[in-house]
């Protein structure tokens, strides 16, 4: 034992050193440590009264509660108790007064997640609370001070999920319920907010979960904490543990994955606290388990890994079979493990290594030297000379493997297995080993072999998670075994044994610290604390002449043995206090350590603490032929210099013959116990340096069975791992502590309302307590809390709950007295009126009697006179019947007669009806078809004459074109190509009439047949609609009811594609966002090392941004692209690789295509400007002969169309009369109403291609009068005299030039001339000349028109063969419905009907696609004659004003126009960057508050439709690019502005809503007004753009919620569920160290705060102009994180699981609710998602007792899930002692009712989730011309047009 020298009565706010807070410190006997932590038992005598609850000791229970029936008084010796099963029990106490029972706590502090909350901290108390919470509520964590204590559940629990480490990130380690993740969460914040190392402390039994707890630490570290860099360094950290795993724990009859050594990892950290790197140390490897296992138990797992996977392949060399067949794996019994799959491990292990960087060769080589362990094992040793002369058979396949394997010499091998060499001053001996000999030195080899293995795998370990990056600070995770006791302890257990006395000094000393921290900070006077000091034990174990000591020199000598050790411990150390020798045993010693007394046999000491390997096996394995095999027994000092020596140059490595004994010697003297002892200080000087975070693992029982629970064994553990002793130190102090304004709260019950008028709640409570509490030794008062002694809250609770007794009974009696009162008044009242209703009763009951004598006898009377007079009447209506009867019967029979006359006639008539019908169509047919060969007969000779007279013309037109220069073909071919098209198109659309009509014709036809058998079966039907109507009435419900399931089937299915559209689109701005940061990393570097991008980049560069496609600009230079997949890796551009390659092949393809047709145009353009006054001539006449030609034929289409339109309307008419006269059936009138709908269709298609034709004819017009004008421009030029001054005569005007600007101007004049100007000039001459020329070659082209004719007429005559076997199919269908029943016709012939239309409607389709397609080519050929039209208006522009007068007079008239704003504004390309800055870049939303909303999308729309006005792509896609782009940068550089991000998204979605508007698409155009109309775009379809501004929204929606949900987190938890809205609601309990601790410095918000900041969101959103739409799908998304948080946070603390917080948080939900209503949101959706929240906070309300209750929880709380529902039932705390709790039997009973739900199996809501977003088209009203530029905006260099 040992006082330390001094005791420290520090008045407060005295300062001591570190020294001096240590030696403030005073021992006490290890028995106090184990005696109920040295607590006194009752503290007081007084509190043994009556009802007062005890624990008493139990053999089987440890402590069992009791209740006192008789108060206790000074000196009796028994207390009378009554236990828990209503028996009686005398609780003897000898001598009287000694040691009184432990006080039990109340039942409001049973179950705190802190055991230092506990009034009474002793041991049962303790052991009961961990009992409660782990079987009643399976709490696996409770605190204990600093200790997290953790009980091993043997069963997977749902709290270790992602969303879980969430939950805990950035909480503080007192606000929520206890766990493995706020201990590290708690490491984490600490190491950044104090800048210090920390360190997590594991210890426990075998078996108790260590490992487990560590690997959850370190994932919690690697996902919080997660690498900045993309080397996933901790995917290597977690990687580590199922390698070490595999070499380093085996199976144990405690512990099926049991760790046989302990480790410590370092998390290194940067300076953002990001992981860096790892790195490992490990301690006393278990090396006696490669060679021995006991029964019941197994080798390491990775032998047992390799065997199962023995049958691989790569496996066969090893020459391995079943673990059974090997001797170190078989010793244990059974080699298998249930649960457990030894192939999948070594799986994941290889997969492991590879992650860590092990080359293939060397996991081979591992393997290997595994396997060669194994047939080491399996050496067959034949004995000689009664053992003592031994030798190994040289045909032992076993050791031929070992040497194969290992690659050392067999014969040398096989030698030193048996022999020894013995070296002496003078010479060299080789000796035989005995038997017993050879086996230990076999045994040793394999140990040694192992552990260098394993050390080896740790370094590499090491190696692949070291990092070149400085280390800022680091969290070392400590996996150590706990403290072990057997029956037979040997070597192991006391180095385990001393390790923990170790770290259980460290722990008592940072306790004490952390003690001592609290009292000076409060200004407590710090008192003596009387602890068990483990100094003498170490002392006894590491001191000079220790144990350790001692087993070191009895190494040393040459005959030492563990007797002889043993007898020099019993000499040396028999007096102390902590060594003792037992009676039985002489080779024992006994050593009293902190937990226990543990009996070590020293048997073997010697020989595991020498760990001897000869020198001679260990030489031929330095000589193996495998490098890593040799590497692995080289001595350190080797190979330091040979490092050294590769730094400064390569050399050869030369290996000495003659090894190097006495180097060797010296290496072996360190002893396994020198070793361990040198690590374990090392280790302790690390922990002392870091802030030690501990977790302590229990294991509930052996069995291990889950949810089990062990008294005994879990109080061993208790005391072994130092609970018992924080509990001790803080009940030896004071262990309660209670801030004032939460004393006050709570016990202002026992205040007086003179106190209570008092400000100070200080005075007040230091009152309270002086009057309460006589003693003042019982509390002291600090500065912000008040400190108790153990005891006196629980006596402050039992005048509390007195206090509240006694107002109840008064209530209870006044309540009482009240009722009984009501009562008796009431009955009194009742007697009185029944006494008056009897007496009215028996009057009214005379009164009736004497009624009913009269009325007897009047009903006699006339019941007689009734009876007779009934008697007649029924006679005189027996015969009026007979009469009535046969004369009905005659009339029936002759109405019968004449019904069936009428009917035959009837009949006879309809079918001489239908025969006149059948004969008169078939005639009609005829006669149709003979007119239709007439026609086609005249239509082929026309078209043989045409075609001849169109041969006879194209043949003049050759020999005129021979005659002409060669310059104008290509311009001529392409005219021709021009009007071939359009022939074409003429041609086709006359040809689709004429099949249009055939099939009109016959479609009449058939509809009228079908008409007439229809009126035939009008009567029939009409029966049949009866009962389907019938039918439809019962059917429709379930119609109906499958629509609107399979509506909100497809709704869901769209907002689930709609999510992933979106995720991908989030996915893509993130590949974006990295790609931006690496490109401007590399452009950093790049201007570092001085490099600069050559012209071939720069022109490429130029050429996509020249090219108008849309790939490019989202993808952009794809030489960059592929360069940044070259810079950060294939693994990381996989994902994006396919969709550049595509995108870089097309955009080369485009790039070569537009350079060829740019070549190809600068050519022509060339060549037409040197011949364009010839062209001129030339194409003059040959427009006045198109021209002709095209008058002509169009003149035939229209007499055709003509004809073939009134063919239509006769036909329509027919129909229509036909229809009206027989308008009986309902099916006729919707077939012809289907028909009618058909030709109106058809009559639209017509009059659509009449005005293309039209438009032809209009453009081919005008051509023809500009080549007219260019004549007249040429004679006009030509009358112009040569001297003429003209403005800007120093430009050289060409006459090509002047040609084109005249054109233009005679274009602008024609439009708003009349015909008869025209006249004036001599056009109709003109014109008339030409059709003369034209009527020349109508001969020819007539002869062509005849073959084509002809051709067309084949192919009508096929169609038309091919019509009539139609109609002969249809004709027998026909006349097979005929056989059928009436009902069966008509529905057969209406399915052959819609059919055959069905099929005919696809077949015109695909004919109108194939027009269509046409059409497009040519709307394309002529957008680009437009577009030289326009060039040549533009040119007119430039002409001077002095050379014509009639051209001053249109230039005035233009800028007359030009007045009116016509919503276009004009920029030139050069200002393009100064729009996007002024506009996007370096705007501030504040700039434009006081404008029209989203002006900026206004002004960028009004930009766009200038370029689509004058026709310029490439300025249209550059200004989109552009301003796309800027939006991203502005949005990047504002990540975290609310206002600026709101800003973007409302002018983002106004201009993909303008897009829309005026694209002239009418399904937007639907709300537009005629002026809007005009602002529609003219040329360019920006569809794509439309997809990229949706993306673009997507992405600022996105980047919105973020900032929104990163400022309202923050307030979520304490304005919602910690606000007390409700003031004195909320009861305050107990609150634990860890409260106080952690709550220092928070900041608390109110719910109004974040109401405030909701409706800063709101009004931003709507200033800004944001579509209403989109507003309430951004608070339906922050509603769902509120509701996410909050119930997360709800289900993860137990002290908010009340009654009165239900309550709290029903009312602020009610406060959102009110908010949303008030803001017009409640469409949102955004009140449903706080469904969940509400369900929680009514089950926090409702009863919970009985089964109606449990129904009632199952029907009310459908939005939460089952494991939710059970979650806030087991948290569920009563707020004071009347309450009762929620029993184990009814959370069975809800989840037994549960069962059939099948909910998802995560606990938590994933916050995170982001609902996919919908951007509805949302027109403006506002018109662009009505938009006016401020002039803040500094955009003056806009012109308007």
């Amino acid at each position: 034992m040992k006082e330390l020298s001094r005791a420290v009565r520090d008045p407060p706010g005295s300062e001591l050193s570190d020294g001096e807070r240590a030696l403030s410190l005073r021992s006490a006997s290890p028995g106090a440590a184990r005696e109920g932590c040295g607590q006194p038992r009752s503290g007081n005598a007084n509190n043994i009264s009556h009802y007062t609850r005890v624990w008493i000791p139990d053999p089987d229970e440890v402590w069992r509660s009791a209740e006192i029936i008789k108060d206790y008084k000074e000196g009796d010796k028994s207390l009378q108790l009554k236990l828990e099963d209503e028996t009686l029990y005398e609780y003897p106490i000898d001598p009287p007064g000694s040691e009184l029972p432990f006080l039990r706590n109340p039942d409001i502090l049973v179950g705190q997640n802190d055991l230092t909350a506990l009034s009474y901290l002793h041991e049962p108390a303790v052991l009961h609370n961990l009992k409660v919470r782990f079987l009643e509520s399976n709490h696996i964590y409770t605190y204990c001070g600093i200790v997290l204590v953790a009980i091993n559940p043997y069963e997977q629990l749902p709290i270790y999920e992602q969303d879980v480490i969430y939950a805990y990130s950035g909480q503080n380690m007192g606000d929520m319920d206890p766990h493995i993740f706020a201990v590290a969460e708690e490491a984490y914040t600490q190491m950044a907010r104090e800048e210090k190392n920390q360190s997590i402390i594991v210890s426990g039994e075998s078996g108790a979960g260590k490992t487990v707890s560590a690997k959850y630490a370190m994932r919690f570290f690697a996902t919080v904490g997660g690498s900045a860099s993309e080397t996933n360094i901790e995917a290597k950290v977690l990687a580590s543990s199922p390698i070490m795993e595999a070499i380093g724990n085996a199976k144990t009859t405690r512990n099926d994955n049991s760790s046989r050594f302990g480790k410590y990892i370092q998390i290194g950290f940067d300076k953002r606290y990001h992981i860096i790197g790892a790195n490992m140390r490990t301690y006393l490897l278990e090396k006696s388990r490669v060679v021995f296992q006991a029964e019941d138990e197994r080798n390491y797992h990775i032998f047992y890994q390799l065997c199962a996977s023995s049958s691989l392949p790569e496996f066969k060399d090893l020459g391995l079979t079943c673990a059974e067949d090997f001797f170190y794996t078989s010793q244990g019994g059974d080699t298998s493990i249930d649960g457990m799959d030894d192939a999948d491990d070594f799986e994941k292990t290889r997969h492991a290594f590879t992650l860590l960087g092990v080359k293939e060769s060397h996991q081979m080589t591992i393997f290997r030297i595994i396997a060669a362990i194994l047939h080491l094992g399996n050496l067959k040793i034949q004995g000689e000379r009664d053992g003592e002369v031994c030798s190994v058979s040289s045909e032992d396949e076993h050791l031929s493997s070992f040497c194969s394997l290992l690659g050392v010499e067999h014969s040398q091998m096989q030698h030193w297995l048996c022999h020894r060499k013995l070296v002496t001053t003078a010479e060299t001996y080789v000796k035989s080993m005995s038997l017993h000999q050879v086996v230990n030195a076999r045994n040793a080899l394999a140990k040694h072999i192992y552990a260098q293995l394993f050390n080896w795998i740790v370094q590499h370990v090491n190696k692949a998670l070291h990092t070149t990056v400085k280390q800022h600070s680091f969290i070392g995770v400590l996996d150590i075994y706990g403290f072990e006791t057997f029956e037979v302890n040997s070597f192991e257990q006391f180095c385990i044994n001393y390790a923990n006395e170790k770290l259980q000094q460290q722990f008592n000393s940072h306790v004490f610290k952390l003690e001592q921290e609290e009292y000076m900070k409060e200004g407590i006077p710090w008192t003596l604390i009387d602890f068990y000091d483990n100094q003498p034990c170490i002392d006894l174990i590491e001191a000079k002449l220790g144990i350790l000591d001692l087993l070191d020199e009895e190494c040393k000598v040459p005959k030492g043995t563990d007797q002889n050790w043993a007898q020099k411990l019993y000499d040396r150390h028999a007096a102390s206090q902590h060594f003792q020798k037992p009676r039985m045993s002489n080779t024992s010693f006994i050593v009293l350590h902190f937990a226990d007394k543990v009996e070590y046999q020293s048997e073997g000491f010697l020989e595991k603490n020498r760990d001897t390997v000869y020198e001679e096996q260990i030489n031929i394995l330095k000589a193996s032929q495998y490098q890593m095999v040799a590497d692995l027994f080289q001595e350190e000092k080797d190979a330091v210099p040979a490092t050294a020596v590769a730094k400064r140059a390569p050399q050869i490595n030369v290996r000495s013959a003659k090894p190097a004994f006495k180097a060797a010697n010296k290496e072996h003297r360190k002893t396994v116990g020198h070793q361990f002892r040198n690590s374990l200080q090392l280790l302790m000087e690390t922990l002392n340096a870091t802030t030690p975070h501990y977790v302590r693992c229990i294991k509930p029982n052996d069995e291990k069975l889950p949810f089990k629970f062990d008294p005994k064994r879990a109080v061993q553990q208790l005391r072994a791992c130092g609970v018992l002793q924080t509990i001790r130190i803080s009940a030896a102090g004071f262990p309660s502590r209670w801030s004032y304004p939460d004393f006050f709260n709570r016990y202002r019950v026992l205040m007086n309302k003179r106190d209570l008028s008092k400000n100070d709640k200080r005075q007040i409570c230091q009152t309270l307590l002086e009057d309460l509490i006589k003693d003042p030794d019982q509390f002291h008062f600090g500065r912000t809390k008040i400190f108790f002694r153990a005891g006196q809250v629980a006596y402050l609770e039992k005048l509390r709950a007195d206090k509240f007794r006694a107002a109840t009974i008064m209530i209870q009696k006044t309540v009482r007295g009240w009722l009984q009162r009501a009562r008796y008044q009431r009955l009194r009242r009742a007697n009185l009126a029944l006494q008056r209703y009897a007496r009215g009763h028996l009057a009214r009951r005379l009164f009736q009697h004497l009624r009913r004598t009269r009325a007897a006898i009047i009903l006699q009377k006339q019941y007689r006179m009734l009876r007779m007079r009934r008697a007649f009447l029924r006679v005189r209506s027996a015969t009026l019947t007979i009469q009535a009867f046969a004369r009905g019967m005659a009339r029936r029979q002759l109405q019968a007669l004449r019904i069936e006359a009428r009917s035959v006639q009837h009949l006879k008539k309809l079918n001489i009806g239908m025969e006149n019908k059948v004969v008169q169509l078939q005639r009609k047919v005829d006669e149709q078809n003979k007119e239709n060969k007439l026609l086609n007969e005249q239509l082929s000779m026309l078209t043989s004459a045409h075609s001849s007279e169109v041969e006879k013309l194209k043949k003049e037109l050759q020999q005129y074109q021979r005659t002409q220069q060669g310059d104008g073909k290509q311009l001529l071919s392409l005219q021709e190509e021009t009007e071939r098209l359009r022939m074409e198109l003429e041609r086709a659309h006359g040809e689709r009439e004429v099949l249009e009509d055939s099939h009109g014709k016959e479609r009449d036809l058939l509809r009228k047949r079908i008409c007439d058998l229809e009126e035939e079966n009008a009567l029939l039907k009409q029966e049949k609609e009866e009962l389907n109507s019938r039918i439809l009435c019962q059917s429709e419900d379930e119609f109906a009811r499958n629509t609107v399931e399979e509506n909100t089937q497809m709704k869901k299915e769209l907002e689930e594609e709609r999510s992933r559209y979106q995720n991908l689109v989030k996915e893509y701005a993130s590949l974006e966002q990295r790609y931006d940061n690496l490109r401007d990393e590399m452009t950093i570097f790049k201007q570092t090392l001085g490099h600069r991008r050559n012209s071939s980049n720069q022109s490429s560069l130029e050429s996509d941004s020249n090219n108008p496609s849309i790939c490019t600009s989202e993808i952009g230079d794809t030489e960059d692209v592929i360069q940044q997949v070259e810079e950060i890796g294939m693994e990381k551009a996989a994902m994006d690789m396919t969709l550049f390659l595509k995108l870089q092949k097309r955009v080369r393809e485009l790039e070569l295509e537009r350079k060829k047709l740019q070549a190809q145009l600068e050519k022509k353009e060339q060549e037409s400007k040197k011949s364009q006054v010839n062209e001129i001539k030339t194409e003059s006449t040959s427009e006045y002969e198109d021209f002709a030609y095209n008058s002509l034929k169009r003149q035939e289409l229209e007499s055709e169309n003509k004809k073939l339109k009134n063919e239509l309307n006769e036909l329509r008419k027919a129909i229509a009369d036909h229809a009206t006269q027989n308008n009986s059936s309902n099916d006729v009138q919707d077939s012809y109403n289907l028909l009618l709908n058909q030709l109106k269709l058809a009559n639209e298609e017509l009059e659509v291609r009449k005005e293309e034709v039209l438009i032809l004819r209009s453009q081919i017009m005008k051509a023809a009068q500009q080549k007219e004008t260019g004549e007249n421009m040429v004679k006009e030029r030509e009358s112009i005299s040569p001297n003429a001054s003209w403005p800007n005569s120093d430009r050289h005007i060409d006459q090509e030039d002047a040609i084109e600007a005249y054109q233009g101007m005679c274009e602008t004049n024609r439009k708003t001339e009349d015909w008869g100007y025209l006249n004036e000039d001599g056009e109709l001459g003109l014109a008339y000349q030409g059709l003369k020329q034209v009527a020349r070659l109508l001969e020819a082209q007539l002869q062509d028109q005849r073959r084509e004719h002809e051709e067309e007429m084949e192919a009508l005559k096929n169609q038309v063969d091919l019509m009539q076997e139609e109609l002969e199919k249809q004709q027998q269908a026909f006349m097979q419905t005929l056989q059928l029943s009436p009902e069966v016709q008509v529905e057969f012939g209406l399915q052959q009907e819609i059919t055959r239309l069905t099929n005919e409607n696809l077949d015109l389709k695909e004919l109108l696609e194939k027009l269509e397609k046409n059409e497009k080519k040519l709307k394309k050929q002529l957008k680009i004659y437009m577009k030289k039209v326009q060039d040549f208006e533009a040119s007119q522009t430039m002409v001077p004003v002095e050379r014509r007068p009639h051209e001053q007079n249109m230039q005035v008239a233009v800028q007359r126009k030009e007045k009116d704003f016509q919503g276009m504004l004009e920029y030139y390309k050069e200002d393009e960057p100064l729009l996007i800055r002024n506009l996007i870049t370096d705007l501030k939303p504040q700039a434009v508050s006081a404008t029209v909303p989203c002006l900026p999308a206004y002004i960028l729309y009004m930009c766009i439709r200038h370029a689509d006005y004058i026709n310029d792509d490439q300025k249209v896609h550059s200004l989109l690019t552009s301003t796309i782009n800027g939006v991203k940068k502005v949005l990047k550089k504002h990540q975290d502005d609310f206002e600026m991000t709101s800003f973007w998204l409302a002018n983002t979605c106004r201009l993909l809503h303008c897009l829309k508007q005026y694209s002239g698409e009418e399904g937007f155009m639907t709300q537009n007004t005629a002026k809007q109309n005009e602002h529609c775009l003219k040329n360019f379809d920006l569809t794509e753009y439309r997809q990229v501004l949706g993306h673009l929204s997507i992405q600022i929606y996105q980047q919105l919620i973020n900032i929104a949900e990163g400022i309202l987190q923050p307030m979520i938890v304490s304005a919602v569920l910690e606000n007390e809205s409700i003031q004195g609601l909320s009861i305050v309990k107990p609150v634990s160290y860890r409260k106080y601790s952690s709550n220092a410095g928070d900041s608390s918000y109110s719910l109004d705060e974040m109401i405030r900041q909701l409706n800063t969101f709101h009004s931003i959103m709507c200033d800004q102009g944001l579509d209403p739409e989109i507003i309430q799908q951004v608070f339906k998304q922050l509603f769902y994180m509120i509701n996410a948080i909050t119930l997360n946070n709800l289900l993860l603390r137990k002290d908010v699981c009340s009654w009165s917080t239900g309550m709290q948080l029903r009312f602020n939900i009610s406060q959102l609710e009110e908010w949303l209503h008030g803001k017009n949101l409640q469409q949102s959706g955004a009140a449903q998602t706080l469904e969940p929240l509400i369900q929680a906070a009514q089950l926090l309300q409702l009863k919970k007792k009985t089964s109606e209750d449990a129904e009632a929880i199952c029907s009310l709380c459908t939005s939460l899930t089952t494991q939710q529902i059970v979650k806030i039932l087991t948290l569920y705390t009563p707020v004071n002692e009347f309450e009762e709790r929620v029993t184990v039997a009814f959370i069975r009973n809800i989840q037994k009712q549960l069962q059939e739900r099948n909910d998802p199996p995560q606990l938590l809501l994933d916050f995170k989730h982001m609902f996919p977003v919908v951007f509805p088209f949302n027109p403006s009203a506002i018109t662009m011309d009505s938009i006016h530029l401020p002039a803040s905006l500094n955009l003056d260099f806009l012109n308007k047009v």
